[in-house]
């Protein structure tokens, strides 16, 4: 403290000269010295933060999928679900255009000249519209009688308001299964659009697999979803589940095999969220598998993250199930179809395309090999069904694919009886992840900020695969974005635990990744979205801030000798990015007074000129919102330092990181 401070200490009081230089000594103290060691340490994983995706609010259909058509080609249970129809319509199967998708529709004269046959689509919650784009409609028809006359249908966008939009008139020239386009334009944008089709002519015609798509799709994905991942820079992206890899019995659990080759080919399968919420029931929740592991493959090239997709280990769901009921799971002497079913998808990402799978991926457009590193065998089981299992995995998968990463599970929970046999029998198995999962308070993540820094350093690393903060009484808060900032603090509090140990965390997921605002069942979310824009909540920006400050090491941070995991509400950790030689250290203060930060780094004399980013809100309820989508986000200014010290003060309830 300098003179100055003194004697405006001195002076501010009546009290005498011992008693103030107890209240000077007691300043000092307030401040926290902290202290990093600039010697590189433990390397940090490129996996280290990712994202997780799971077909759980209307996330893949109706969301990253593109296609803005439900029930495109009539295989739901209710053949004509998410269509309305008029005139004379009839549902089919004989001699279909697809063998594993056999129903479609026949559009008949209506036999009046003033009456009208045809279809109508609103898509999911509404077909969104935006001005000025194009959207790309195709079907796959044909005359329903002989050849040698032709008809034509009519395709029109049509607003909120039933007025059409555009308009395309298609001929049908022979009775031979052809695919049909047309290109539509948006004149205007809005929610709720629809798409009309109309029969044209007196000849029917049978039609299937109708699909629309705005123009700027990323090989079918939502383009600006698509960009939502991109921006965060993941490590790892893990898909398609999640509870859905299990499925509600083995019938329905997500099959890779029915999720690749042609889209309009691939069978429909049931949503294992579609009844599981009593009180957000979607009985058209199903999945046509047209975001199906190719394109999962392809999404993870195009953000930059290492694939890790997860495949059924012959359990369905555990929680929907009874362990000693057989039908819901495979005895071990039939789980050999299971085992090819990864030993396949090895092939089909890695595999020369002499191989089977290996060949299909090149047809798909892929030929070189997506270079798949590690593979997830079963998702949150958990007892003794799992290993004796999971065993049979591994001996196959360690026999033909030697250097394949294997991960395991923990079990849903993060403590307790199971998930100590869980690890006890990823251990014994020398499976090479453990995916442990965490949806707590933000209470649990501030408290376990320290829970792997007396972690077992030997054996299986720990793949947090699954992990949000839940805040308790969020039906209080606004519909949309239920993400708010103290849950996001109290995450970003735990990643410095994360980072701090990445000796033996080599990856962390947060979930679940997408919420359509309407179509909810889940949340918090990372991203929540409507027919026509997303919003990046404050959760976003948390994880945002440390994949971009991922690192390359560890750096010992310490106050006192001692992590810096709490005491008085304050979290940090440090890394060093050997690639741009910057020393990056994040500091959490979730406490409601602002801390004095004294920073030295040990062992280099001086640092240049970096940056500070800051992630403050004054109320831990804020969110951000599709109507207010900037009002948590990050805010970045220059800094200094005097020589190898840094003197700063961190505002309460705030997340910083500096970068030199």
């Amino acid at each position: 403290m300098d003179k100055l401070k003194m004697k405006k200490i001195m002076k501010s009081t009546l009290l005498s000269p011992l008693l103030a230089l107890s209240l000077m000594v007691s300043a000092v103290n307030a401040q926290h010295k902290l202290t990093v060691n600039t010697q590189p340490g433990a390397a940090i994983q490129p996996t280290m933060y990712g994202i997780f995706f799971e077909d759980i609010n209307f996330g893949a259909d109706g969301g990253l999928y593109a296609e803005m058509v439900e029930n495109r080609s009539f295989e739901f249970p209710d053949r004509l679900m998410g269509w309305n129809v008029f005139g004379n319509v009839e549902v089919k199967d004989e001699k279909p255009a697809f063998d594993r998708n056999p129903h479609y529709v026949t559009l008949h004269d209506a036999g009046h000249n003033q009456k009208f046959t045809g279809l109508e689509n609103k898509g999911f919650f509404g077909m969104g519209l935006k001005a000025g784009m194009k959207y790309n409609f195709s079907a796959f028809a044909r005359l329903n009688h002989l050849q040698g006359k032709q008809t034509k249908f009519r395709v029109e966008l049509v607003g909120d308001d039933d007025v059409v939009i555009d308009r395309a008139s298609i001929t049908i020239i022979n009775n031979k299964w052809k695919r049909y386009t047309a290109t539509l334009t948006s004149n205007k944008t809005l929610q709720k659009g629809l798409m009309r089709i109309f029969l044209e002519g007196a000849e029917s015609v049978d039609m299937d697999h109708i699909s629309l798509f705005p123009a700027d799709n990323w090989h079918g994905l939502r383009a600006d979803l698509v960009k939502d991942l991109e921006d965060l820079k993941p490590g790892i992206f893990r898909f398609p589940g999640g509870c859905i890899v299990e499925g509600t019995d083995l019938e329905t659990r997500y099959q890779w095999k029915n999720s690749v080759g042609p889209a309009e080919n691939r069978p429909l399968n049931e949503n294992r969220w579609n009844y599981t919420f009593p009180h957000r029931l979607f009985p058209n929740y199903y999945q046509t598998y047209g975001l199906g592991f190719y394109e999962f493959f392809l999404l993870s090239e195009k953000i930059g993250a290492e694939p890790l997709p997860v495949l059924s280990v012959g359990l369905a769901c555990q929680y929907q199930n009874n362990d000693d009921d057989k039908n819901a799971h495979v005895c071990i002497d039939d789980l050999q179809a299971y085992i090819d079913d990864a030993l396949d998808l090895i092939e089909f990402a890695n595999g020369n395309t002499t191989t089977r799978w290996g060949k299909l991926r090149a047809e798909m457009g892929h030929p070189e090999p997506f270079n798949l590193r590690q593979i997830g065998i079963g998702n949150e089981q958990w007892g003794p069904l799992y290993p004796e299992r999971l065993a049979k995995f591994v001996e196959q998968i360690r026999a033909k694919y030697p250097k394949m990463l294997i991960c395991g599970s923990s079990g849903p929970q993060a403590e307790g009886k199971e998930f100590d046999y869980g690890w006890e029998q990823m251990r014994r198995l020398k499976v090479d992840l453990v995916d442990e999962h965490y949806y707590r308070s933000p209470e649990w993540f501030f408290k376990s900020a320290g829970r792997y820094d007396n972690y077992n350093r030997k054996g299986p690393k720990v793949f947090a695969g699954e992990y949000s903060s839940h805040v308790k009484g969020l039906d209080a808060q606004p519909t949309v974005a239920m993400n708010n900032f103290e849950a996001a603090l109290s995450e970003a509090a735990f990643m410095t635990g994360l980072e701090r140990n990445a000796d033996v965390v080599h990856q962390a997921t947060y979930a679940p990744l997408f919420a359509h605002v309407e179509g909810w069942q889940w949340r918090p979310d990372l991203i929540w979205f409507d027919n026509l824009q997303s919003v990046r909540t404050v959760n976003w920006y948390v994880q945002m801030l440390y994949a971009h400050n991922a690192g390359t090491n560890v750096l010992t941070l310490t106050e006192n000798g001692k992590p810096v995991a709490g005491e008085e509400g304050l979290y940090a950790s440090a890394v060093y990015d050997k690639n741009t030689k910057s020393y990056i250290v994040k500091i959490v203060n979730a406490a409601d007074s602002d801390k004095e930060i004294m920073l030295t780094f040990k062992g280099i004399k001086s640092l240049k000129a970096g940056k500070l980013t800051t992630l403050h809100s004054a109320d831990k309820r804020a969110t951000n919102s599709l109507e207010n989508p900037m009002n948590v986000v990050p805010q970045t200014v220059n800094i200094s330092t005097n020589g190898n010290i840094l003197s700063t003060k961190v505002p309460a309830q705030t997340f910083a990181v500096y970068r030199f």
